[in-house]
């Protein structure tokens, strides 16, 4: 198959999975807008309760792209948990490394540094749009993030991403007709386990 073929029947399939998911359901909205508030709620906490006690940052705007794929587009392949963790990681290591190399000069840390992210998670195969974003922030944050080093990318990046994923996991499951992520051998396994979980209850 051609190129130009394969571009085309990505394009078919992304449009077809943001129509069917923005379709009016009362039930996927609810459940979208559960996983967003819970998600994203769990980091404010945090933020507000323990960042007042230490330097510690938890909540990046980047984090409010990326709920709105994982709660909203979740059959996206943008939204999979490959993407959510490995997009940000990888950009967050990008991010900070360009900004020691190249502190001072904002008009190329800046690009270099959302240029190179986008073609490393393409490499990788972990592309997630608020990737960009992510590494921005390490650029052209506030200054208790530029102060974190490379610990930006374990918190707030590695801890804010796997917590939205496992509110994701949760909330995302919790209608029958809402499956995340989009692998099918990961579905299998949880039907496993359930059933296992239930016969143990019946014995």
């Amino acid at each position: 198959m051609s190129s130009i073929h394969k571009i085309k029947r990505n394009y078919r399939k992304t449009k077809y999975i943001l129509y069917k998911e923005t379709l009016v359901d009362f039930k996927e909205h609810l459940w979208a807008f559960i996983g967003g508030f819970v998600g994203i709620g769990i980091i404010a906490y945090l933020q507000s309760q323990v960042l007042p006690k230490s330097d510690m940052v938890y909540l990046i705007g980047s984090f409010g792209a990326s709920s709105v794929l994982v709660y909203g587009v979740i059959q996206s392949p943008l939204a999979q948990p490959r993407n959510l963790i490995g997009g940000h990681v990888i950009s967050a290591i990008i991010g900070v490394t360009v900004y020691k190399f190249l502190p001072d000069i904002l008009w190329l840390t800046a690009p270099l540094a959302v240029a190179s992210s986008i073609v490393l998670m393409q490499i990788t195969k972990t592309l997630h749009p608020p990737g960009g974003a992510t590494a921005l922030i390490a650029i052209a944050g506030s200054e208790k993030v530029k102060e974190l080093g490379y610990l930006y990318v374990l918190s707030p990046v590695l801890s804010g991403s796997l917590i939205l994923l496992a509110v994701a996991l949760i909330t995302n499951n919790m209608a029958h007709n809402r499956l995340y992520p989009n692998h099918k051998k990961y579905h299998k396994f949880r039907k496993r386990i359930s059933r296992a979980f239930r016969n143990r209850r019946a014995e």
